[in-house]
């Protein structure tokens, strides 16, 4: 039969920051396709949220993780460049205080994401999910789109 494409744009609504779990909703239009083997591509159509993959047994790892972040590349201001120990606000805020940051969050993550396809699902380890990071603080509606190539 030879390869096969299917391309869908997904909406995903986030509450704010924090991780939405995405891969049941990928898993059912990957068995919608027929398509049983492949390679699906992601990519997050935006700048201020990213894709990961990561626990999905224990929640204190995302708690642990968006801690982390937070730490990283704080809300408010950052170092100054010069060396003094000062903070600095951003200066892009046009949507708001968390623009720039989760603008540099997103830098730091990944917007996309190449999984295998196999029986029609996701191949993840037993403990692994697939999940939109939201890093702005307001909720939002997402758009990730999805190619899988596959038989």
């Amino acid at each position: 039969m030879g390869l096969q494409q299917a391309l869908e744009q997904f909406e995903f609504n986030s509450s704010g920051k924090g991780f939405l779990r995405i891969d049941p909703e990928l898993n059912r239009w990957i068995r919608s396709t027929g398509l049983r083997q492949g390679v699906l591509h992601l990519s997050a159509l935006h700048t201020s949220c990213s894709l990961t993959i990561n626990e999905n047994a224990d929640p204190r790892v995302l708690d642990d993780l968006a801690a982390w972040m937070e730490a990283v590349v704080p809300q408010v201001a950052h170092g100054a460049l010069d060396g003094s120990d000062s903070l600095r606000r951003y200066r892009h805020d046009d949507e708001g205080p968390d623009d720039m940051p989760a603008h540099i969050r997103s830098a730091l993550t990944s917007q996309t994401l190449s999984l295998s396809v196999v029986d029609g699902e996701l191949l993840l380890g037993i403990w692994q999910a697939v999940y939109l990071w939201e890093h702005r603080a307001r909720p939002q509606r997402r758009r990730v789109a999805a190619h899988l190539v596959g038989e």
